[in-house]
């Protein structure tokens, strides 16, 4: 074993690198309010606050940091009421949501109510137009009626009384008279009625009678016949072409008026569309004594209204 110089100790210590001496970790604390008071009434302007060193590990300064920062926290009021309307806000928005939900439901609904309410509506302003339209087409097809003639089958003249007994001429007629109805329309049919077709001398009626109601239907005709008559129908010097013609009645003229409104009505939708039609018929005809049994044409004599 040889011994280490002097030498060689030198030269392996200058090798290795000079180790840096350990920093102390130290933290600085803040003057409290009191030693501030201290320093400004006692302390010479050039006296520095003496400063205490602390060793610690740099885990116990986070810790303490972080300590620190919450203990602030909770001394300010500004930061808690802060986090405080954070909270309170969130609430707010979850409610607002919750509303706006419920909103959305009822407000789809209340579309759904209203999209029925105006299909309900276009419906019946639809039916309307539609029903006005058949309406007005309809009316366009109003029925012919044609009186054909009318044939005088017999009549009396003769002394009587009537229902009080009082003495009076009595007459009585029978007649037939003869209509052509036709129907042009091309999509409805017709119901027909009448008024009593009657046979009037001025203002004096001396025969009548009832048509048979029937339906006609569409683009069609018909011919019709009604029994006009009449049966001891008082006079009481009514008609003095009788009185005057009383023992040659083959030769008598009188002069009459037939009359009678016919009623049609076309449902053309069941009873939602209804379509009527009047017609006034007013015909001038002779009674002639001479001409009984006969056919008497009214085609060129009649009135229609």
């Amino acid at each position: 074993m040889h011994a280490k110089t002097d030498s060689e100790g030198t030269s392996i210590d200058a090798s290795w690198p000079p180790r840096s001496p350990r920093r102390p970790v130290y933290y600085v604390q803040s003057p409290s309010n009191h030693d501030v008071e201290k320093m400004s009434y006692g302390s010479s302007p050039t006296a520095s606050p003496t400063h205490h060193y602390y060793h610690c590990s740099p885990i116990h300064h986070s810790r303490e940091s972080s300590t620190s920062r919450f203990s602030a926290s909770l001394k300010n009021p500004r930061s808690l009421s802060a986090w405080k309307h954070v909270q309170l806000g969130r609430g707010d928005d979850d409610d607002d949501d919750d509303d706006d939900e419920m909103e959305g439901r009822d407000g789809s609904k209340a579309n759904k109510i209203r999209l029925y309410l105006c299909l309900v509506f276009l419906f019946f302003v639809l039916f309307t137009v539609f029903s006005l339209i058949l309406w007005g087409a309809s009316r366009s097809y109003k029925p012919k009626i044609l009186v054909k003639h009318i044939v005088f089958e017999n009549f009396h003249y003769q002394a009587g009384n009537d229902q009080s007994g009082l003495p009076t001429d009595m007459f009585s007629l029978n007649s037939t008279v003869k209509i052509s109805y036709r129907n042009p329309a091309t999509f409805f049919a017709v119901h027909v009625t009448s008024t009593p077709w009657e046979l009037h001398y001025f203002q004096l009626k001396i025969a009548s009678g009832q048509m048979k109601k029937f339906t006609q239907s569409r683009k069609s005709q018909r011919k019709v016949v009604t029994i006009v008559k009449g049966s001891q129908v008082p006079l009481y010097g009514g008609i003095p072409v009788l009185v005057a013609s009383r023992e040659h009645l083959n030769t008598i003229a009188v002069p009459l008026n037939l009359t009678f409104v016919m009623r049609s009505r076309a449902y053309i939708l069941g009873k939602l569309v209804k379509t009527k039609f009047y017609g006034r018929i007013q015909c001038s005809v002779t009674l002639r004594g001479n001409k009984l049994g006969k056919a008497l044409n009214l085609t060129d004599s009649c009135i229609y209204q």
